[in-house]
């Protein structure tokens, strides 16, 4: 049921999709590393829900969760992105689609998940939008419908990515952290504090969160103008 098409009114996000416009960039070849670091990790079971988060805003978490559903989608897996910032989305803005409905919509039992998701231009990437911002996103990601949405979303997908608010910001992401498979902390260089690093960490331990490891986002090449993006445990 297509129910958000997409809209070319809406400005282009600032948030480019470098794996899917360019992917034999050197950007685009570090999100396949951090890809090949998360699947190198799942020694015992498979990662098949993984959380993205930063300390703060601005820092990178919703660039990182973006392309790194790309690269997995490029693995001919089939990837479900879902925007669980629920206090500010952007992926609607990311992939121009509107915003009417998605993961409260479902969570609020008034559509399916069949319904409000929508595809993309990347093969075998789908999207669901955050959809109306609710008065209580924290208790939204720890309710039984998130369990049932997640569930549900593991039998259809083969791996689903969630971009969350900043930890050090809110509670969702600790939430959210405990129901996955496995989370990724963004760090920014030159921006986030090693303090603000090092708290983000200690959440999601306290969690009960498996942190698969950090990105360092934004880090300068000395002998390139592009950016380096890094994943280690």
């Amino acid at each position: 049921m297509g129910l958000k098409k997409k809209t070319g009114s809406m400005k282009d996000s600032k948030r480019k999709l470098v794996t899917s416009i360019d992917p034999k960039s050197p950007i685009s070849e570090q999100y396949r590393t951090v890809r090949t670091n998360i699947q190198f990790s799942a020694v015992d079971e498979d990662i098949e829900t993984i959380m993205v988060t930063s300390a703060g805003p601005m820092e990178g978490k919703s660039t990182t969760a973006a392309n790194l559903a790309v690269v997995f989608a490029q693995q001919e897996k089939k990837v479900l992105l879902v925007d669980a910032d629920l206090r500010k989305p952007t992926m609607h803005y990311t992939f121009n689609q509107t915003n009417t409905f998605g993961l409260t919509t479902v969570l609020a039992g008034q559509m399916t998940l069949n319904e409000v998701v929508e595809p993309t231009d990347v093969f075998n990437l789908s999207v669901l939008t955050s959809g109306p911002i609710p008065p209580n996103p924290a208790e939204l990601m720890g309710s039984k419908s998130m369990q049932r949405f997640l569930n549900e979303a593991k039998q259809k997908y083969d791996a689903v990515i969630f971009d969350t608010p900043p930890i050090l910001a809110v509670t969702d992401a600790q939430v959210l952290a405990n129901l996955c498979d496995g989370s990724l902390l963004v760090i920014y260089s030159g921006k986030t504090e090693m303090e603000e690093a090092a708290k983000a960490k200690e959440l999601l331990t306290a969690a009960k969160g498996k942190l698969l490891g950090a990105v360092l986002n934004h880090k300068k090449l000395q002998s390139s103008d592009y950016y380096y993006y890094y994943g280690n445990k």
